[in-house]
């Protein structure tokens, strides 16, 4: 089985590039800090989890954009967001005839180009991404506006520590609002984490079931 080189330490240090697997998938997004259930069933991505469960246990996960619309052949190299979710899988079970069902957790976005790969499936040299921090001000002007829109889509009880930093808030937003692709492209992809909360908040107002 063909690998690529081992690191000198695992993990890498913080804004370290790494190759890693792809597994891209359309409307699916992996935010940092979310467990992400995934069922595995195509011969490419069996291979895939194999070969990540042996080593590192990380991939990208890659989510499959169609800029100039129709049918994208999803059996060829169809193009993702340049800005992914690097995951480790949490959790795995393995049924008799050699599926999977894994659970990924988000570690962080990363920008992603694609690299060489000798398996059935795509490789990824991802990058660590620099977001821009909101200021003080931004941080007390959108702590409780994000904190009030989270318990409005939370059923029951929600309790959040009270220092969890914008963008947590933000993501954790984001997940519980099941955008469609098109909206959740710009929010995952922003990197400016007060932009993107305005987006999101914006999102929330726009996407309210209808009562």
């Amino acid at each position: 089985m063909s690998r690529e080189p081992i690191p000198d330490a695992w993990p890498p240090a913080a804004g370290d590039p790494v190759v890693v697997p792809l597994f891209p998938l359309r409307g699916v997004f992996l935010l940092p800090r979310q467990v992400l259930p995934l069922h595995v069933f195509e011969p490419r991505y069996r291979q895939l989890v194999e070969d990540v469960l042996d080593r590192s246990g990380r991939l990208v996960l890659g989510t499959i954009t169609n800029p100039g619309g129709g049918p994208v052949d999803t059996e060829a190299t169809p193009p993702v967001l340049q800005v992914a979710g690097l995951g480790e899988i949490a959790r795995h079970e393995k049924t008799p005839d050699g599926r999977y069902f894994i659970w990924l957790f988000g570690l962080g976005r990363h920008t992603v180009e694609e690299a060489d790969s000798d398996r059935l499936y795509r490789r990824v040299r991802a990058q660590p991404v620099t977001e821009l921090e909101p200021t003080a001000a931004e941080t007390r002007e959108l702590t409780p506006r994000l904190r009030k829109a989270l318990e409005e889509r939370h059923e029951g009880a929600l309790e959040l520590p009270p220092d969890l930093p914008v963008s947590l808030l933000t993501d954790g937003l984001s997940a519980k609002l099941h955008l469609p692709q098109a909206a959740m492209e710009p929010i995952f992809s922003e990197l400016d984490v007060a932009r993107r909360a305005r987006l999101v908040l914006e999102a929330h107002d726009t996407f309210r079931s209808p009562s």
